[in-house]
């Protein structure tokens, strides 16, 4: 590049090309000698800008690949994705983002050790003990954080660990153990059999991992009403170790560790989810008022505490992916962001666990599947059309399958629903429908799908010969035609019980809600842990 630079100007010893025409020898003999000077002095300088630049652009590349390595990924999903599908488009075109994030208690490292204790439990596979679903709406303009109790019992699904190959079989247990059958995977699949919401991706992170996102940050303020303390008692043992006085505080290091690790002195896992949501919800406040971009040292301690923090799934296992990411979740404004807990109660079968409360439950997990925001401060979303298409065939000529989906992870199935469904389709002229079997599926809502676009119309009239919303028929490639899956929504009767859809902000009662933008919000502390 050097050479081609100067060819035609100077010649390898730097003598000076002829004048331009027109014009004479300069006097003295010295033709044009400041201008030569001149011109190599530019050409080596534009010669070190270049290789500055290039230097510069190396490093660049070098440190974003220093930064690629430090992620760790892992496999999507280590179960059956079968039965869960993405929310339709908007109308614009655009799909919700849900990813969920687990914070595990490994102990499986000197500094994890040192950090959470238990040293008897080092070696043990990893509990996720905080899970926590991020739900992004399709505009991107409002998000939800749902958290699920650590002690929930609930209905694991056949699992796959990604390294070893072992198969875990379907059982019933509490959901934190998901993460030792074969990892986060599992973990998501657990969490989709139960909610019907499809999930993106998932995120993990340690104890060490807090601490230094809590340092990178700078703090990240929390407050109790009364003064606190998490120590070991002669009715409970264990404890966090936080201790705080009365009011907010910043906390970072080992104290973020213990605000999102407390439990006892809050009163509940239930309580504890709460701390938690406070906690990020003031962490998104204060990377909201920064811009770490004009400060490079504060950038860079950040995408290194990131990178080294978090394990991914691999379809987001790189520092652009992630970046946009965080540029996505930083750009919902505070007051539409809406933190809940599952609805809960107490298990009947161990009075230390809960289960969830069905009817809020299935609530909120068709206000995600729905994309239906959990606050109320946006503009009211513009339905998205749905036009009707003509059907290719006679109704008596369409071959209908109809499968009985109304079982459910706390519900047995309703034995004979696809027949009388079936029945009601007979009636309306689909002579050739028949019920199906040999799938065993579970839909929280009632779906009619077809497998290509020239079928869409047919599956259309079987939705309106149903009663079921347009909305709710889909084209999907797990289907050999048009086929009614009859959903727990429709467990009773031969007409689709027609229902108002949720609005934004109709959050189900005990969710424990807590806006984004809420500064007042503080804990309050269980009376045996006050000092």
């Amino acid at each position: 590049m050097a050479q081609s630079g100067v060819r035609g100007k100077a010649d390898p010893a730097g003598a000076a090309t002829a004048a331009p025409a027109g014009r004479g020898p300069s006097k003295g003999g010295r033709r044009g000698a400041p201008r030569g000077r001149g011109r190599r002095v530019l050409r080596w300088a534009a010669i070190l800008l270049a290789l500055v630049i290039l230097g510069s652009a190396g490093a660049g590349y070098l440190y974003y690949q220093h930064l690629n390595d430090n992620i760790t990924k892992g496999e999507r999903n280590g179960g059956d994705d079968s039965k869960v599908h993405r929310t339709q488009p908007d109308a614009a075109g655009r799909t919700p983002l849900n990813i969920l994030l687990i914070g595990s208690d490994d102990r499986n490292s000197d500094e994890n050790v040192k950090l959470g204790g238990s040293k008897d439990n080092r070696g043990n596979p990893p509990l996720g003990d905080v899970q926590m679903l991020i739900h992004l709406s399709a505009d991107r303009e409002s998000a939800a954080m749902v958290s699920i109790p650590r002690d929930t019992r609930v209905a694991i699904p056949k699992c796959v660990d990604p390294k070893t190959k072992r198969v875990y079989p379907p059982t019933e247990g509490i959901i934190n153990t998901t993460l030792a059958r074969g990892g986060a995977g599992c973990t998501l699949a657990t969490w989709q059999q139960l909610t019907g919401v499809y999930i993106d991706h998932w995120m993990t992170i340690d104890f060490t991992g807090v601490v230094r996102m809590a340092d990178a940050v700078g703090g990240v303020e929390v407050c109790v009403n009364q003064n606190v303390w998490d120590h070991s008692t002669p009715a409970q043992r264990g404890g966090s170790g936080l201790k705080l006085t009365a009011g907010p505080h910043k906390v970072k290091h080992i104290q973020a560790l213990q605000w999102l690790r407390t439990r006892h002195a809050w009163g509940s896992d239930v309580m504890r989810a709460r701390a938690q949501h406070m906690y990020l919800n003031s962490m998104i406040r204060t990377l909201k008022g920064q811009n770490v971009f004009t400060d490079s040292g504060r950038l860079t301690d950040l995408a290194e505490a990131a990178t080294k923090s978090l394990v991914v799934s691999k379809e987001i296992g790189t520092v652009k992916k992630l970046y946009d990411l965080g540029t996505q979740l930083k750009s919902v404004p505070a007051d539409r962001i809406t933190s809940v807990t599952m609805p809960n109660v107490e298990d009947p079968l161990n009075r230390e666990h809960v289960v969830p409360q069905q009817t809020g439950a299935d609530r909120l997990w068709e206000m995600l599947r729905d994309d239906v925001p959990l606050d109320k401060n946006g503009k009211p979303a513009k339905p998205k059309p749905q036009p009707s298409k003509t059907a290719s065939l006679q109704p008596s000529r369409l071959g209908v399958a109809v499968v009985n989906g109304t079982g459910s992870a706390s519900r047995a199935a309703v034995p004979g629903r696809a027949a009388d469904v079936r029945a009601v389709l007979a009636q309306g002229g689909y002579d050739r429908a028949a019920t199906d079997t040999s799938a065993a599926l579970s839909e929280d809502r009632t779906v009619v799908r077809y497998p290509s676009a020239d079928l869409e119309g047919d599956a259309q009239g079987v939705a309106k010969a149903l009663g079921i919303p347009l909305s709710q028929v889909e084209r999907s490639t797990d289907v050999s035609g048009v086929t009614v899956v009859v959903g727990a929504d429709w467990r009773t009767g031969t007409a689709y019980p027609k229902k108002a859809a949720p609005k934004a902000g109709d959050i189900p009662a005990g969710s424990d809600a807590i806006n984004g933008s809420d500064t007042s919000a503080c804990m309050d502390v269980y009376k045996p842990y006050q000092w």
